[in-house]
């Protein structure tokens, strides 16, 4: 159960930086552990009780102080990054964060925007060049490209020249149109693995199907990405096998391995300076309207990212 509460301010470790958060938004993995489902992510994030007190990845503030060892960053610094590596809190009026999960936040971008990039940019970016990176007018799949990271993963892509298909709801598509997308296929009535289309690249948020599925609808030397979907089966067979079956058919099928990290959040940062790529906001809620928020993403119907803004931006 949600609950707005007082708690202490946390005070950073050596290598931390405090922030005060200014946005934070909303990710599937802080539904996932809200709910504690799948019985995987219960495992994970706490089997009887939430590991994790305050969710909240994705975080976008000012620097309040910092570790004694801290080198990168001052007070006042305006940052940005993903703290779910560390303990998620961004659902908070300040968080303590190790220094090499932040980058410095671009001073054309609010924190809103900011807010929304981390987590779904940086998927977006390392699932898309998972394996090899984007080439000239390649064909790319983006399945559950109405949301956050496809969102991403569809103006970078366009950015380097690929040919676009988004696959997502109906509803979704005059989005995905203005974003740049090719081909769009409404998956309520069409299924992208068995219309006899073959693509590149298949970057896949909401994967379930089975892996002769996703071969059958990759091109020889194809790469299929799944960094979302069944926590069951399917990413099972993934971990444990997935290099043997990436050998079979000269087709690479995989998990992408998250990494945040400054590098990759620095490169968002150019990005969005160079007007390749703008996060989509759908709706912005206060932090006292937290679990409205939830209700809404589990809707489905989210387009884009859900920001909480917790502190009122300069």
């Amino acid at each position: 159960m949600l609950q707005l509460k007082e708690v202490d301010k946390p005070t950073p470790d050596k290598d931390e930086v405090l922030v005060k958060v200014y946005a934070t938004s909303v990710n599937s993995w802080d539904w996932d552990l809200l709910r504690g489902k799948p019985f995987l992510v219960r495992m994970i994030g706490g089997l009887w009780s939430p590991r994790h007190k305050i969710l909240g990845a994705d975080i976008a503030g000012l620097v309040e102080s910092v570790g004694s060892n801290v080198k990168e960053f001052k007070p006042g610094d305006e940052v940005f990054g993903d703290t779910a590596g560390s303990g998620f809190g961004g659902f908070a009026e300040y968080v303590s964060v190790p220094e090499k999960l932040l980058a410095r936040k671009s001073p054309a971008m609010t924190f809103e925007q900011a807010a929304a990039l981390p987590q779904a940019g940086l998927l977006a970016l390392q699932g898309l060049c998972h394996k090899g990176s984007i080439k000239q007018s390649q064909e790319i799949l983006i399945n559950g490209a109405g949301g956050a990271v496809g969102t991403i993963g569809l103006q970078y892509a366009k950015s380097l020249g690929a040919i676009v298909t988004c696959v997502d709801k109906a509803e979704k598509f005059e989005l995905l149109r203005s974003l740049g997308a090719d081909h769009l296929i409404d998956y309520t009535k069409v299924d992208y693995t068995r219309n006899g289309l073959q693509y590149d690249r298949i970057l896949d948020v909401i994967a379930h199907k089975t892996v002769f599925d996703y071969k059958r609808a990759l091109k020889p030397g194809g790469t299929f990405t799944m960094i979302g979907g069944s926590m069951g089966g399917l990413l099972l067979l993934f971990l444990l096998f997935g290099s043997i079956i990436s050998r079979i058919g000269n087709k690479k099928l995989g998990i992408m391995g998250y990494k945040p990290n400054r590098k990759d959040l620095e490169y968002l940062n150019l990005l969005f300076e160079d007007g390749k790529m703008v996060p989509v906001i759908d709706k912005c809620f206060p932090l006292q309207e937290v679990p409205a928020a939830f209700q809404y993403f589990g809707t489905g119907n989210v387009k884009g990212k859900i920001v909480i803004a917790v502190t009122d931006g300069k």
